[in-house]
């Protein structure tokens, strides 16, 4: 039913009911005070007019309280409001007030949001297009060169080629990590939790990086603790989550150590990446796990960063309903750490 059939059907039901009681009314008078015929028809005359009276009294103050909606309504529509307090129907539409306010809210919080995602997903389209631009351009740049003749320079083809296949490499990892990220914030990629043997866990990643550590001429060390702690979560994805720490403490890390353990807890296990690398200032820190942030961006290019993961680190992390902590200072070094329950 339409506002207007609503109200019209309101209005009725109070003409209705006014009539009734007067009606009664008169008839009650005439029976108790034995009215003529003249003092009859003179009170009808007056209810008559007294009940019109209040008719118009009722529709003007229902149709002020409409028009009142109404052009609240339309203000909300123009977004002539900038706060909710600003929107008055009066005490006796406090409810509807009330659920306007609310509405006008909701309203705003989700224009703030879709502005906000909005603003993500430009930036983010902006990012992806710089980061593959880059790696295509040096790929493209190096086989041209190859096709202008270098390809005969035994001087330099040879490196060409080989610099061409390190941005190759570099494009791979950007979009394998697209897809991760893209997978995680859909909720595509499962999760596979179970209990498992942490020690031997950083073991074998520690190990296999061991490599990369001796060509910086830097340790990396896997802390002493009980070598049969098991802790619950998803062994693969933790074993990206690991060795994109390790990684990342080892590349800004010129002199000095990286350590690796756990620290037990009562009900967790805290694993840990600590370095003596360059550190992240106080004001870098809450952007460090954003897409595409970096805090060295010259050397993460160079090296091969894609600038997402930290961003995988994060939502992995969030999957096990944990959070990733960092402890850093500039100069210093770094800490990177979450808890597993056990």
């Amino acid at each position: 039913m339409s506002n207007s059939k609503k109200y019209f059907f309101f209005s009725k039901r109070i003409i209705l009911v006014i009539y009734s009681v007067t009606t009664f009314l008169i008839i009650l008078f005439s029976f108790f005070f034995n009215f003529t015929l003249i003092q009859l028809l003179g009170t009808i005359l007056f209810f008559a007019i007294l009940d019109l009276l209040l008719i118009f009294i009722i529709n003007k103050n229902r149709r002020d309280e409409l028009l009142s909606i109404k052009n609240v309504i339309e203000k909300i529509r123009t977004d002539s409001f900038n706060s909710a307090d600003e929107i008055k129907l009066g005490n006796d539409l406090k409810e509807l007030e009330d659920e306007i306010k609310s509405m006008f809210l909701r309203t705003q919080n989700d224009i703030t949001n879709l502005k906000r995602l909005e603003q993500v997903r430009t930036e983010f389209l902006g990012n992806v297009s710089h980061e593959l631009r880059t790696p295509i351009f040096a790929i493209q740049g190096y086989i041209e060169t190859l096709l202008d003749g270098a390809i005969s320079d035994e001087n330099v083809n040879k490196s060409f080629l080989q610099k061409a296949n390190q941005h190759t490499n570099n494009l791979n990892n950007l979009l394998n990590d697209l897809i991760n990220i893209s997978m995680i914030e859909s909720g595509q990629m499962l999760m596979s939790f179970r209990y498992f043997n942490v020690h031997e866990f950083l073991e074998g990643i520690t190990h296999e990086l061991k490599s990369v550590a001796e060509k910086k001429n830097l340790e990396l060390n896997l802390m002493d603790f009980n070598p049969k702690l098991q802790l619950f979560g998803d062994k693969l994805r933790l074993r990206q989550v690991m060795t994109n720490l390790i990684q990342n403490a080892l590349k800004y890390t010129e002199v000095g150590k990286v350590d690796v353990g756990v620290i037990e807890e009562e009900n967790a296990g805290r694993i840990f990446v600590r370095d003596t690398g360059i550190g992240i200032s106080s004001n870098e820190i809450n952007r460090i796990f954003e897409r595409f942030y970096r805090v060295d961006k010259d050397r993460s290019r160079e090296m091969g960063g894609t600038g997402l993961g930290l961003a995988i680190v994060k939502h992995i992390i969030d999957a096990h309903g944990s959070k990733v902590e960092l402890v850093s200072h500039l100069g210093k070094g770094s800490e990177f750490s979450f808890s597993l329950k056990k």
